[in-house]
């Protein structure tokens, strides 16, 4: 049949789908020419991605024309007929280009009809400007144009499970924070983004449901919780497998090798029902950089404000107070006697629970916004811990507003091997005092003492003078950018697959092998030479071949999975020892018999996640 004896739509179907070399340009031309001869208007507002590469596109345009009312699933997702509706709904499954979005308005349908998501969606629209000058600021130092916007599902299940109920009664909020400032990095970063809070959206996104599948390729990344990773095993059984891979779990505390693995973790009794994931260590996402064999993710520390209320706070002058951090009584109980001293050099304040029985020289405003902390804080000199919460965000919001933190040493170190609160973790990491990370930071900014020393506590507040603002880079909403932006592009080599991927990163360049003592494990040898322990590396150091280029010489060796300590050596006879099971590489245990061969590598300050050839 000749092209003069076809309809005008058919024609033009006929041409378009046969002449997939088209430029843009021309695909904009025939596709405007088309719709429009069928009286189908274009939105103006809708801009053509490209189409290069994608040749059952233009098909599929044309039949999603004439069959969108074939399924009440298609205007379920807010398809009406036209051709912006259209494309909106077909490219959610492509992979164009990405590019820095400059809102993060087109948020908003996702989010404010969800009760679950009110907290995530209000402290994400509080952030919006700060968020859009981050990403133009990230995008003037570094090209961020050869990127592919990757099509991600968002599935935070313990959120949804009931932290988000307690968000506006004083409950916990870190875990709220660390979804909020992910979901805001992944669209500003220009990915497709699919929020999700249940099972039926999560089996109708995947295609396991009776709507059409409406995605032309498969998720690329899956960011959960590990209540999520449970849901997403049982929901889809078997086929949870295909996904297993390009899984992230958000992870607070974090998940040790040992206790990850199953079989190990059942022979060696370490019990935990979070546990026995038999993931990829890192594959872990972590609240701070503390578990170096998971990746650190981290959140962002609310600091800047919105211009009106910067210039509400101008006026705000910092006054001889301090600030307690803690929102419900029991974290005050058996305080009085620290906060009495405290009370001998400061006003105290509070933002508790108007219930809570407190100290009656305490001035108590209840619970309040985010913002009215932010005043409280600049007002303040000092930030309080009481020992409890651990390892929250709110110090960090502290030494960003000039406060300076009492952070309460933990005699002994809280671990699942001691403490209650910590005896479901998967891991038996120690935790030393209320925020190790902060601890880290040091003095003038925080001051760790014993709470019980009243010598120590009266030695630190005679030390706080008024402190310039300090806030590490990996805390702020360029560094988390920067940070998650370089994990897409370049972890597992780029491939985004933790089980497939041939590439290699970070670059071999930045390794630096260090050997480790008994009893010493290779985050701690690491440490003592200014690096970090790297697992991505501990393949390359699993052989004779190349311990031999880093003068290490193996006489005899042998391959086993009975320690968890491998690559290691005994120095009395040389022998060497390589790990079997690679699920078992660990930067955090030692043993008294070996001497392991670490894989570290250096960092940018202040952003302890990349290492200097890594950007």
């Amino acid at each position: 049949m000749s092209a003069r004896n076809i309809s005008s739509s058919i024609y033009c179907y006929y041409v378009l789908i046969n002449r997939a070399n088209l430029n843009q340009q021309s695909t904009k031309v025939l596709l405007s020419v088309c719709f429009l001869d069928d009286k189908m208007k274009e939105d103006e507002n809708c801009p053509l991605p490209p189409m290069d590469g994608y040749p059952d596109c233009l098909e599929k345009l044309k039949w999603m024309k004439d069959m969108w009312r074939s399924n009440p699933c298609y205007s379920d997702h807010g398809v009406n007929g036209s051709l912006c509706s259209n494309l909106i709904y077909l490219s959610e499954g492509g992979l164009d280009r990405a590019v820095v979005r400059d809102t993060l308005k087109s948020l908003d349908p996702s989010l404010e009809d969800r009760r679950d998501f009110r907290w995530i969606h209000r402290r994400i629209r509080s952030m919006e400007k700060i968020w859009v000058e981050a990403g133009r600021s990230l995008s003037a130092k570094y090209d961020l144009t050869d990127r592919k916007a990757k099509h991600i599902l968002v599935y935070p299940a313990a959120v949804a499970g009931g932290i988000a109920r307690d968000a506006f009664r004083g409950g916990p909020l870190g875990e709220l924070v660390q979804w909020s400032d992910l979901i805001s990095t992944l669209y500003i970063l220009g990915h497709h983004l699919h929020l999700s809070a249940s099972i039926p959206d999560l089996k109708s996104f995947l295609g396991i449901s009776d709507c059409p599948p409406r995605l032309s390729v498969e998720p690329n990344l899956i960011y959960t919780d590990i209540v999520g990773l449970k849901e997403i095993q049982k929901a889809l059984q078997t086929s949870w497998i295909k996904y297993k891979c390009i899984i992230r779990v958000l992870d607070t505390f974090g998940t040790e090798p040992d206790f990850n693995h199953p079989t190990w973790a059942q022979k060696h009794n370490l019990m935990s029902s979070f546990g026995r994931l038999n993931l990829i260590p890192m594959q872990f996402y972590t609240m701070f950089p503390h578990t170096p064999d998971n990746t650190f993710l981290g959140f962002v520390v609310q600091h800047q404000l919105s211009s009106e209320e910067t210039e509400r706070l101008k006026s705000i002058r910092r006054k001889n107070q301090a600030l307690v951090y803690g929102k419900r009584a029991d974290f005050w109980q058996g305080k009085e006697a620290y906060l009495d001293i405290i009370h001998k050099y400061l006003e105290i304040h509070g933002t508790v629970d108007n219930s809570a029985s407190i100290p009656s020289y305490v001035k108590n405003h209840g619970i309040i916004k985010g913002t009215e902390v932010q005043a409280l804080l600049r007002q303040s000199k000092v930030f309080v811990g009481l020992s409890f919460p651990y390892e929250g965000p709110a110090p960090l919001e502290a030494i960003a507003n000039g406060c300076a933190v009492l952070n309460p040493r933990l005699h002994p170190p809280q671990s699942s091997l001691n403490t209650k609160f910590f005896n479901n973790k998967p891991n038996i990491r120690e935790v030393t005092s209320q925020n190790p990370y902060v601890e880290a930071i040091g003095e003038p900014y925080v001051f760790t003492i014993d709470m019980h020393n009243s010598t120590d506590v009266e030695r630190a507040l005679t030390a706080i003078l008024n402190q310039s603002p300090y806030l590490p880079y990996e805390f702020t909403c360029e560094g988390m950018l920067q940070r998650v932006n370089v994990l897409i592009e370049k972890q597992v080599g780029g491939m985004l697959d933790f089980c497939h991927s041939t590439g290699s990163w970070p670059p071999l360049s930045a390794l630096q092998v260090v050997k480790a003592e008994a009893h010493t494990s290779c985050k701690q040898a690491c440490q003592e030479v200014g690096l970090i322990c790297e697992p991505a590396f501990f393949p390359h150091l699993n052989s004779a071949n190349n311990l031999a280029k880093y003068s290490v010489d193996c006489e005899t060796s042998e391959i086993s999975d009975s320690h968890i300590v491998f690559p290691a050596y005994r120095n009395s006879s040389k022998h060497c020892m390589f790990q079997s099971d690679p699920l078992l590489f660990s930067c955090v245990r030692s043993d008294h018999s070996f001497i392991r061969i670490c894989p570290c590598r250096d960092y940018i300050k202040d952003q302890i996640a990349l290492c200097k050839a890594c950007i």
